[in-house]
């Protein structure tokens, strides 16, 4: 198989992924950009070695379980969710709001577990995704920061800053004005999203960082702007600061033997954060 097959399996099965749907041919063609003929070869090449198959009655294709199956399996391979899932269980009881882990996945970030601690009232339940949001999330802003500017400009135009109705009035929308936010962010520790990813909606995030190494992921709060504004912002400012503390120390033991209850994972939920 060449280099641009594999190139153009890949982006199917990335298009398809992001899609969380069934396409049509034309679709596929249409996004990708590509020939007719050279569509049919790699999408037949895709269902023959089973990461997709094809709707015998409409000829929509889909991604099969097999991805999700290999994440899966990579992740409880690593512990990585079990580690952090009763750090995390914590955070969600001080706070009484929704808390998220998202590690970092190559110029980006992937959300690997959750818990939420709302019990009545107002509850954030987001939809549910796999790739964080970077310039409009608390998580994107507190990994960003550790970076240089330049390797952080990269990553938010490589993920992009989406439709101007797909986030909330606050979102920040120049390399400028993320940059200034940054430096914020790294002056007193840690993010903050004031109606930016989604309106009503008030998140801060810290990074996980590892004594040894370079930031692996982090932490963050999420709830209605009624309940998360003013003095209460810096009070769970602080708790995620101890939780980022707290995961940095065990994040090394992923690749040790460690066994608990698995964390209920996002990209295999319903669309929703169960309660």
């Amino acid at each position: 198989m060449s280099n641009i097959l594999i190139k153009r399996c890949l982006d199917t099965i990335d298009l398809l992924a992001t899609e969380a749907k069934s396409l049509r041919l034309e679709d596929i063609v249409e996004h990708l950009d590509l020939p007719n003929s050279a569509v049919c070869r790699f999408l037949s090449v895709l269902c023959l070695i089973g990461w997709l198959e094809q709707d015998s009655q409409t000829g929509l294709y889909r991604l099969t379980l097999r991805l999700a199956v290999l994440g899966q399996r990579l992740l409880s391979a690593t512990k990585t969710p079990d580690i952090c899932q009763f750090i995390v269980n914590r955070l969600a009881r001080d706070s009484q709001e929704l808390v998220r882990v998202a590690t970092v996945q190559e110029d980006g970030l992937v959300w690997i577990a959750y818990a939420q601690g709302a019990k009545a009232g107002l509850i954030y339940e987001p939809e549910t995704t796999a790739e964080v949001p970077l310039q409009v999330t608390a998580d994107g802003k507190a990994w960003l920061a550790t970076l240089t500017a330049e390797a952080a400009v990269k990553a938010v135009l490589k993920n992009g800053f989406g439709h101007p109705d797909s986030h909330g009035p606050n979102a920040v929308r120049t390399i400028e004005g993320i940059l200034g936010q940054l430096e914020v962010t790294r002056e007193q520790g840690w993010a903050l999203a004031v109606e930016e990813a989604e309106p009503g909606v008030i998140s801060i995030a810290s990074a996980i960082r590892p004594k040894a190494g370079s930031p692996v992921g982090t932490v963050s709060v999420s709830g209605p702007s009624l309940r998360l504004g003013g003095e209460r912002i810096l009070e769970i400012s602080r708790l995620i600061s101890i939780a980022a503390n707290d995961l940095a120390a065990f994040w090394p033991l992923r690749h040790r033997p460690y066994y608990c209850n698995s964390v209920r994972m996002i990209a295999l939920g319903s669309g929703r954060y169960p309660r």
